[in-house]
């Protein structure tokens, strides 16, 4: 996994090499629409894609296996079946379910280092990370509707802030049945080509601003 800011540093040459045509801008932008605007965090735990301008979201069929689950009965088994919405009216709703759509990331690395010295316990040192990360994630997200937080990475030798926009309306709009999309369980989930109809669709809704 790459960071999405550090595409252009790290890995235009070898993408390009291999027949991209995208440029890093096109990938990753805080100035104009990019691909990190269609690629959201799907429930905190998956990853889904805007497919369409209504906000459709594709996923994977065990990403949403959860909320299939919430809503089949006896009746409607949707996990046997599969579950379709033939319009907005018929999507099922999903209180707890979020996605956050990434506005951007900043090297916040020097700061938190600013705060630290090798004489420190671990402890100590956890402390004072949690302390200055939590700050620089309030100065962030102070004053707007965002979230923010800052993640370690390479084994706590750098830091990143991730600011996101979160959306609490999700609407299940259509799944296959479990049998076609599971087919082969685990051990066809890590094969090459893949056989399985592996994903889910939902709909994300704003307010009439865009805005959650």
């Amino acid at each position: 996994m790459w960071l999405p800011m550090l595409i252009k540093k790290m890995n235009m040459g070898d993408m390009k090499a291999a027949g991209l045509q995208l440029t890093a801008e096109d990938i990753y932008s805080i100035n104009q629409s990019s691909l990190k605007d269609a690629v959201v965090s799907f429930g905190g735990f998956c990853t889904g894609e805007i497919i369409s301008d209504q906000g459709l979201i594709l996923t994977n069929h065990h990403c949403g296996y959860g909320q299939i689950q919430q809503h089949s009965t006896p009746e409607n088994d949707y996990l046997s079946n599969g579950f379709w919405a033939f319009s907005m009216d018929q999507e099922k709703t999903n209180p707890g379910l979020f996605v956050r759509f990434l506005v951007r990331m900043d090297d916040v690395t020097e700061r938190v280092q600013n705060e630290l010295n090798e004489n420190l316990s671990a402890d100590d040192r956890a402390k004072i990370i949690r302390k200055v990360s939590q700050e620089i994630a309030n100065e962030a997200k102070d004053g707007t509707h965002y979230e923010a937080e800052v993640k370690s990475f390479l084994h706590g030798n750098e830091f990143y802030l991730m600011v996101y926009e979160k959306f609490t309306d999700v609407r299940l709009v259509g799944a296959p049945p479990s049998s076609i999309g599971k087919f082969g369980g685990d051990t066809d989930n890590w094969m090459w080509p893949r056989h399985t109809g592996d994903f889910t669709l939902f709909r994300v809704y704003s307010g009439p601003d865009g805005k959650p």
